[in-house]
């Protein structure tokens, strides 16, 4: 069968990608998914009026998002998807953190409702051979996704389903449900069970409080010796090989924990910062706050077990 270029759409994973992939010679059509489902309040029913209007409340009480931009950016794009009716081939180009796979879930859960009858495949960058280190897909060169490309994963329904479980598990409010998942090497997600181990690190740890990258940023802090906070944030971008946060993300989890500075200029933690990284105190309830969510459950209503890598509920 021939496909007709306007029977492609193309659904990436944000700007800088869909630039990249216009200067590839790959035909079809390009929707950018432009969000951060990983953080904030997720509902199940990606795109309904309730789930859109969650997560502007969301970016608009945390990121100073105005509506207008909210529209321009998220919902003109979010429309374009909706109008694209006539592809019968979409192919989602997404990458290894869990950024982005929480993203492809919700693209896949939306493409379950709505476009049941396409077939859906992922090109997904992570693993490169030869190298340690995971690759984002704006780090692959024009050969290495063409490679990607021709090799992508055509999904089967039971892996369709399986994406759109594991997103009502997501947006559930009990994450306890996503750590009793044994069955992630049945279906074409390669990193999908890196990427809900990373999610449930984020809980507050039992230990101190704070969590994985809560932790990881302040160890960074005390052990890399930053003479500036500009500094700071870009040690940690560049440690962050699970997570795929940008430095907006960074700037407010720094925001967060300010308290456990006594100076950015350089950077040095407090005595409290200090103690609370070895585990001597905890900041729990410093930091307790019952709007923060983490998909469908509140943050500090689970803590996370770091000796036994399990869940707990207060």
């Amino acid at each position: 069968m021939i496909t007709t270029m306007s029977s492609i759409l193309h659904i990436t994973n944000g700007d800088s990608f869909t630039d990249r992939l216009r200067l590839l010679p790959i035909k079809g059509e390009i929707i950018t998914w432009r969000e951060m489902l990983c953080e904030g309040k997720t509902l199940n029913n990606v795109g309904s009026e309730s789930f859109w209007k969650t997560r502007f409340d969301f970016l608009s009480k945390n990121y100073k998002v105005s509506k207008s931009k909210f529209i321009e950016r998220t919902l003109k794009e979010y429309r374009s998807l909706c109008n694209h009716k006539q592809q019968n081939t979409i192919v989602l180009w997404f990458e290894y953190d869990l950024f982005c796979q929480i993203n492809m879930l919700a693209v896949v859960s939306w493409l379950k409702m709505h476009r049941r009858y396409a077939e859906i495949s992922i090109v997904c960058s992570g693993k490169v051979e030869g190298k340690t280190k995971m690759f984002g897909l704006n780090e692959l060169s024009k050969e290495q996704l063409m490679q990607l490309y021709e090799n992508k994963t055509i999904l089967r329904q039971d892996d369709i389903e399986y994406a759109d479980y594991i997103w009502q598990l997501y947006c559930s409010d009990n994450p306890i449900r996503l750590e009793n998942l044994t069955d992630f090497e049945k279906y074409r997600f390669p990193y999908l069970e890196l990427a809900i181990e990373s999610h449930l690190k984020r809980f507050p740890s039992i230990k101190n409080g704070l969590n994985a990258v809560e932790n990881n940023l302040l160890h960074i802090a005390a052990n890399n010796k930053a003479k500036t906070k500009n500094e700071l944030l870009n040690q940690i971008l560049l440690n962050d090989n699970t997570y795929g946060f940008g430095d907006i993300q960074y700037q407010k989890i720094i925001t967060l924990l300010k308290p456990l500075f006594g100076s950015f200029n350089p950077v040095r933690l407090t005595k409290k910062g200090k103690e609370i990284l070895s585990g001597k105190t905890s900041y729990y309830s410093c930091i307790q706050d019952n709007d923060v969510y983490l998909g469908g459950a509140i943050k500090y209503n689970y803590l996370y077990n770091n000796s036994t890598d399990r869940i707990l509920k207060l």
